[in-house]
C-alpha cells in the first residue's frame, strides 16, 4: 500500500478525531480548559441565584439566593458571613437543596424558605475592605458604614427584588455570623422580623476569641493570618510544621516573639492584638452588648450558645444581660444554652467528646424550638410560646424551661486548706504551689494541636485527671454527694491569692467527679467505661495585673493577698448522688493562653526571656480570706 500524502493523512486524522456532524470539534491539541461548568442541572429541585447587591456607598456584596422550585410567598432567612458564601450553598455537588446547603438548613429548605448567604464586604467575592468586627458607626468608625447598614441595605434589596418572597426576613448565624446577626438589630430594617444570633462574637477582650479577662489566646494569630490574606481565599497558614504546639510556642518565647519569628507582626489584625493588651476604649467601645444596651429591643431575638463553647461562651449571655431589662413582656428575648461545642447547635448533638446525651440534642432543638420561632414571626404560624430561657440540664439529660436566667441564689463552695471542699468554711490556712513559666500547665495532654478539630472542639470536656498530680495544680475535692446539686447559671470565682512575683495568671476549674463505678462494657454497645471521670463544668482564666481594673494594669505587691473575682461560663448541670465536686487552681493553661512572665512588664507581648521567673503562689482558705466558688444552685 502506498503511503498517504501528507494532506490526505491530515484529513484522515481529522476524520478520526471529529465524528460526522460534530461542532467545535476537538483535536489532540485542543486546550483542555473550560471557563465554567453548570453544576445546577435542569432536574435540580432548587433555584440558585448569585447576585451582587449594592450598598449605600456603592460597594457590591456577593449574595447567593437559594430556594426550592415552586416557592412563593416565602420568608427569607439570611446569614452574613466572612467564610465564603458560595461555599455555604455548595456543601455537596448535588441536585438536592438539602445536600447543597448546610445540615441545619434542611427543615427550612424543605418548607419553602428562601435561604440567603452573603459575603460581608471585603471578603471572598464581595467588594470593599474587610475590617475585623467592623465597629459601629461612631467614635471608632467615621465612615457611616458598618455591618448594621450593610444588613439594612441587603434586606431592603432582597424584599424588593426577590419576587418569591413574602417580604419578611429573619437572620441567623454562629460565631462571626452571630456578630453580624446582632449588628442587624441595630437600627433594623422594618422587614427584619426575627433574629437568632448563635455563639456571637460580642467582646473579644472580656471573654470571646482573642482574650479572656486579659489573658491572650495565642491561636488568635492563626485566625488573623487565615482571614487577612487574599480576602480569605489564600488559605494562608503560619508554616510552623505539624509538631506539638506546646513546644512550638514555648520555644518561641513570648507571644510577640512568636509573631515576630513567623513574620506576622505587621498584619493589621495581629497588630491590633499586640498593641492593645488592656481593656482600653480600643476594646470597650467595640463591645456589642454595650451598643445593644443603648438601643430599644424591637426585633424578637433568640440567643443561642453551647455550654462548652470553646470560642465564644461570653457573648450570648452578655447580650442577654444587656437586653433582658428591655423585654418587659418577657416575650421578645430568649436565651438558649445547649450541651454543645462552639456552633454545635448547627451540627449533630448526640455527644461531645466522652459525654453522651439522649438523642441528637441539636436537631431536637432546631425542630422543636428554632424553626417554630421563625415560622411564627416569618410565616404567621401559631405562637409556639418560645421559652424565655431554654437550657439543657446535663447530668440528667433533659431540656428545662425557665422564666429568667441568672437569678439563682449564689451559694459559696469553700476551698479548704489541704484539699478539702465544702459548703462550710474551714479554719484559716493556705495552700502553696510553685508556678514556673518554663514548665506551664498544658490545657490538653501532649502532644497537642489547636488545629486538630477533635482536640479543639472537645477540650472543655476533657478528663482533668491528666493534671491532677502536677505539683503546680491545686486540687480541692468534696465528699461524695448525698443528694443532687443543680447548678443553673454562671459560677463565680472568689479567690484570695498572693504571689512572690509581681504578676500572675489564675485559672480555676469547676469539675464533676464521677464515682468509681463501671457501667456495662463497651462490647455491649455502651460508651467505654470511665469510672472516676473528671468532667469540667467550667474553666476560666484571669490575668492578675487587672485585679484593680481591666483598663488599669498594675503590678502586684509580692506577698500581698488580693481578691480575684471572675465568672465561669454559664451552665445547667445536675451533679448526682455519689458524685463529687472538685475545684482545680493553677497559673497557666498553655498554649491556649500565652504565658504570664510573673514579672510585671508593660506589655506581655514584648516580655523578654529574663522576665519569665518562677513564683510561689498562695491560695488563702478559711477565716477572713476564705477562697470560694459561688454556685448558682437552683431550688428544684
Amino acid at each position: 500500500m502506498k503511503l498517504l500524502r501528507s494532506g490526505a493523512f491530515l484529513a484522515l486524522a481529522f476524520a478520526i478525531a471529529a465524528p460526522a456532524g460534530a461542532q467545535n470539534a476537538v483535536t489532540p491539541m485542543t486546550p483542555d480548559v473550560v471557563k465554567s461548568y453548570g453544576e445546577v442541572r435542569p432536574d435540580a429541585d432548587f433555584i440558585l441565584r448569585e447576585v451582587m447587591i449594592p450598598m449605600r456607598d456603592g460597594t457590591k456584596l456577593y449574595t447567593a439566593i437559594v430556594f426550592k422550585k415552586g416557592a412563593k410567598n416565602a420568608p427569607i432567612l439570611i446569614s452574613r458571613s466572612p467564610y465564603n458564601a458560595h461555599g455555604d450553598v455548595t456543601r455537596t455537588a448535588s441536585q438536592k437543596i438539602t445536600e447543597i446547603l448546610p445540615a441545619m438548613d434542611a427543615e427550612f429548605a424543605e418548607d419553602g424558605y428562601i435561604r440567603v448567604y452573603q459575603d460581608i464586604r471585603g471578603m471572598h467575592k464581595s467588594e470593599g475592605d474587610w475590617v475585623l468586627n467592623r465597629p459601629i458607626a461612631g467614635p471608632l468608625n467615621k465612615t457611616g458604614i458598618d455591618e448594621s447598614t450593610d444588613a439594612y441595605d441587603t434586606i431592603d434589596w432582597l424584599v424588593k427584588n426577590v419576587p418569591e418572597s413574602n417580604g419578611k426576613v429573619g437572620i441567623i448565624g454562629s460565631s462571626y455570623l452571630g456578630f453580624t446577626s446582632l449588628m442587624a438589630l441595630i437600627n433594623p430594617h422594618p422587614a427584619l422580623k426575627a433574629a437568632v444570633p448563635q455563639s456571637p462574637m460580642v467582646d473579644g477582650w472580656m471573654g470571646d476569641d482573642w482574650f479572656h479577662n486579659g489573658a491572650f489566646r495565642v491561636n488568635s494569630f492563626d485566625y488573623m493570618v487565615e482571614m487577612s490574606v487574599g480576602k480569605g481565599d489564600a488559605d494562608a497558614k503560619i508554616p510552623r510544621g505539624a509538631g506539638d504546639d506546646y513546644s512550638a510556642y514555648l520555644e518561641a518565647g513570648s507571644a510577640g516573639d512568636f509573631a515576630r519569628k513567623w513574620g506576622i507582626e505587621t498584619i493589621p489584625g495581629v497588630r491590633k492584638l499586640m498593641d492593645n493588651p488592656a481593656y482600653t476604649p480600643f476594646w470597650s467601645l467595640q463591645a456589642v452588648d454595650k451598643w445593644l444596651a443603648a438601643r430599644p429591643l424591637t426585633v424578637p431575638t433568640m440567643l443561642v450558645v453551647g455550654q462548652w463553647d470553646q470560642e465564644d461562651s461570653y457573648g450570648a449571655p452578655a447580650v442577654y444581660r444587656a437586653l433582658e431589662p428591655k423585654d418587659t413582656g418577657n416575650d421578645k428575648l430568649s436565651l438558649v444554652i445547649g450541651p454543645w461545642r462552639h456552633s454545635g447547635v448547627n451540627h449533630y448533638g448526640y455527644e461531645l467528646g466522652d459525654v453522651t446525651f439522649t438523642g441528637d440534642t441539636a436537631h431536637e432543638f432546631r425542630v422543636k424550638w428554632l424553626k417554630p420561632f421563625f415560622d411564627h414571626w416569618l410565616k404567621d404560624a401559631p405562637d409556639p410560646h418560645t421559652p424565655p430561657v431554654l437550657t439543657y440540664a446535663t447530668g440528667i439529660n433533659q431540656w428545662e424551661v425557665s422564666q429568667k436566667w441568672g437569678d439563682a441564689k449564689m451559694t459559696p463552695l469553700y476551698l479548704g486548706a489541704g484539699g478539702g471542699l465544702s459548703f462550710t468554711p474551714g479554719a484559716a490556712g493556705h495552700d502553696d504551689y510553685v508556678s514556673d513559666p518554663a514548665h506551664p500547665v498544658p490545657f490538653l495532654p501532649r502532644p497537642l494541636s489547636m488545629a486538630d478539630r477533635k482536640q479543639w472542639t472537645t477540650w472543655l470536656v476533657h478528663d482533668q485527671r491528666f493534671v491532677e498530680d502536677r505539683p503546680d495544680v491545686l486540687t480541692y475535692k468534696s465528699a461524695p454527694l448525698d443528694k443532687p446539686i443543680h447548678i443553673k447559671g454562671a459560677p463565680r470565682v472568689d479567690l484570695y491569692a498572693a504571689t512572690t512575683g509581681t504578676d500572675s495568671d489564675w485559672v480555676v476549674k469547676l469539675i464533676d467527679v464521677a464515682p468509681d463505678t463501671t457501667p456495662e462494657a463497651a462490647s455491649q454497645g455502651a460508651k467505654p467505661a470511665n469510672p472516676g471521670f473528671e468532667l469540667p463544668l467550667g474553666i476560666e482564666i484571669f490575668r492578675g495585673r487587672y485585679v484593680h481594673g481591666f483598663a488599669t494594669p498594675a503590678p502586684w505587691k509580692p506577698g500581698k493577698v488580693e481578691n480575684v473575682r471572675f465568672d465561669l461560663p454559664n451552665i445547667d448541670h445536675v451533679l448526682l448522688p455519689g458524685h463529687r465536686l472538685m475545684v482545680q487552681v493553677q497559673s497557666s493553661l498553655f498554649p491556649l493562653y500565652d504565658r504570664n512572665p510573673q514579672t510585671y512588664v508593660a506589655n506581655i507581648f514584648n516580655a523578654r526571656p529574663g522576665d519569665y521567673k518562677a513564683a510561689t503562689q498562695s491560695i488563702q482558705c478559711g477565716g477572713a480570706t476564705a477562697s470560694a466558688v459561688l454556685l448558682p444552685i437552683a431550688q428544684d
